[in-house]
């Protein structure tokens, strides 16, 4: 009797999605759990595996089809399918002789890696997902410090029109594309956006971070990057000025009296936004360490929903990618989003004297609909006191 691949329950407020890949084809053998497709939604991407062991049958919605929770993909036939051979890890093999699941091959093939050189740690020295994430982490520069944008992978056969000289490729928006613009016009749409901008002398973070790097990282096993100082200094600055903090609901003002920050990051599917939760209540250690991980959960499209799902206030850093000064945009409901931007050596004059320090530029923008521009410019102000002088954040002043 056949068994059918249904799609799997989507996360609340998700109402369908895209199939993006199959990675098998009818009249493969698979094994039970077996990853046979992915399947994007708005935010995050799902794997579908096999529900049972045997022979992949007719796939009834092929790739780019969009569909519902519990709508059938395709039928699996059970029978006896002979097992994948166990993978014995060694430094010395050859990446070409390594069984890989669907999964990890994708990851390898994507980061142009050699399997043969990633620790393995499941069962008979088999390569799991998990092992490459983490060779990927361990390989890549801090997400908060550094990122390469990359170029999103696109599922579909690209069209070649006009003529050989004059190319053009004509794609579909990936979901999370999509819903991007989507927010970004609603926002644009919804929302009395200005934005209020400052600077900031980073010199004392810096000599902060070159002081205690060595001893914070022996201590937590995390390198000390900038972003934990900029969350905490916002925390500050929305205990103070809690209307940036806030959402528009209807005819209401929408107080929260929590501290969820959304760090946005670059991925291969594009911008997302992990939220870091209750914020105020995490170390300097704890802040990094949460960082670090979406950043890595980022590069592999790891991340889950719930992990990008709410927030209260949004930081971006367009300094990663050589910005100089920019314009933010809400990330709705939210009211309130500060833009980081490249630290730049430049001359400064302090008590007096010409000088050359860290400098950056804040951007701010808010929505004006409930906050005053009194109450922006003070809020980043805060900001900027509490980054040029860290003592303000340890003394709560």
């Amino acid at each position: 009797m056949s068994i059918q691949v249904r799609v799997p329950a989507l996360p609340e407020s998700v109402n369908d999605a895209t199939i993006a890949t199959w990675h098998k084809s009818p009249g493969d053998p698979v094994q039970q759990d077996e990853l046979l497709l992915d399947l994007e939604t708005d935010k995050v991407v799902l794997e579908v595996p096999a529900p049972a062991a045997g022979v992949l049958g007719p796939i009834l919605a092929d790739t780019g089809a969009v569909v519902q929770a519990d709508a059938v993909l395709a039928t699996i036939e059970p029978g006896q399918v002979a097992a994948a051979p166990e993978q014995h890890h060694a430094a010395s093999a050859d990446k070409d002789d390594i069984v890989l699941t669907p999964a990890v091959r994708r990851l390898v093939k994507e980061h142009d890696l050699d399997p043969s050189q990633i620790p393995a740690t499941g069962k008979g020295g088999r390569l799991q997902k998990s092992d490459v994430q983490r060779y990927l982490a361990e390989q890549a520069a801090p997400a908060t410090e550094a990122a390469v944008p990359a170029t999103p992978s696109v599922s579909v056969e690209e069209t070649t029109t006009i003529s050989d000289a004059r190319d053009e490729k004509r794609v579909p928006m990936s979901r999370l594309r999509a819903r991007v613009a989507e927010r970004l016009l609603e926002a644009q749409q919804n929302a009395a956006i200005l934005t209020t901008f400052n600077e900031v002398d980073l010199q004392a973070v810096t000599a902060l971070r070159k002081q205690y790097k060595d001893l914070f990282e022996k201590t937590h096993d995390v390198r000390l990057g900038f972003m934990p100082f900029f969350v905490k200094a916002v925390v500050a600055a929305l205990q103070k000025f809690p209307v940036l903090n806030a959402s528009v609901d209807g005819q209401d003002i929408l107080y929260h009296n929590y501290h969820d920050i959304g760090i946005a990051v670059g991925s291969p599917r594009g911008l997302v936004v992990p939220i870091v939760r209750d914020a105020d209540q995490l170390s300097m250690a704890g802040l990094e360490q949460t960082i670090r991980q979406f950043g890595q959960k980022a590069k592999a499209g790891s991340l889950s929903f719930d992990e990008l799902t709410g927030g209260t206030f949004t930081i971006s850093n367009g300094g990663v990618y050589g910005s100089m000064l920019s314009t933010p945009i809400l990330n709705p409901p939210q009211s309130g989003i500060l833009g980081m931007h490249n630290i730049v050596e430049r001359p400064m004059v302090v008590d007096g004297e010409i000088v050359i320090r860290p400098m950056m530029y804040l951007a701010l923008s808010y929505d004006h609909r409930i906050i005053d521009g009194s109450d922006a410019v003070r809020f980043l102000v805060s900001v900027k006191e509490a980054l040029e002088d860290p003592a303000r954040l340890l003394l709560q002043v």
